[in-house]
């Protein structure tokens, strides 16, 4: 069924705007991937303040086109999603997710990232990166871990003396 003019305004503007308002994007292919799973995956991304949306490639490829970013824009094959969100690792975290569960019926084709093109491949290494509360915990145990350890050395220190004397 073909696509009226104005339906197609309405999807480049919808796909410009994500452009214009993203951290990051990361361009999402699905194949086979049954209607329950995929709403559970759009739920699962909203509630990480990460939206999803499906578009013609050649639309995606439209919007794209003016924005004159570096490296090479990935090439798009089968269906194509964008992912996008505030937030610049988190829509790439997010479907790594879905990548892991979904058995090969969601892969990560590419992304931007900091105004260049990224592969697959640096799209999974981001997502790898821990969410920002993963890494405060991670620095404050960082800090904590030699307090702790002279706390325990001074109360060794203290029990020596209390059975010497």
């Amino acid at each position: 069924m073909a696509v009226t003019k104005q339906k197609k305004a309405e999807v480049l503007g919808k796909v410009e705007q994500a452009v214009a308002d993203a951290g990051s994007i990361v361009f999402v292919k699905t194949k086979g991937l049954p209607v329950i799973e995929t709403q559970g995956m759009r739920t699962k991304l909203s509630e990480s303040d990460v939206s999803y949306y499906v578009a013609k490639k050649t639309l995606i490829k439209r919007a794209l086109a003016d924005k004159h970013y570096e490296g090479t824009m990935p090439s798009f094959d089968g269906e194509l999603a964008l992912a996008w969100g505030k937030d610049p690792i988190a829509p790439a975290r997010e479907v790594q997710d879905f990548v892991k569960t979904t058995k090969g019926k969601v892969t990560i084709v590419g992304g931007m990232f900091e105004g260049r093109y990224m592969s697959a491949s640096e799209m999974t290494e981001i997502a790898s990166i821990p969410s920002q509360h993963t890494l405060y915990a991670q620095f404050v145990m960082l800090i904590n871990s030699p307090i702790q350890q002279f706390v325990m050395a001074l109360d060794q220190i203290a029990q020596k003396k209390e059975t010497s004397a």
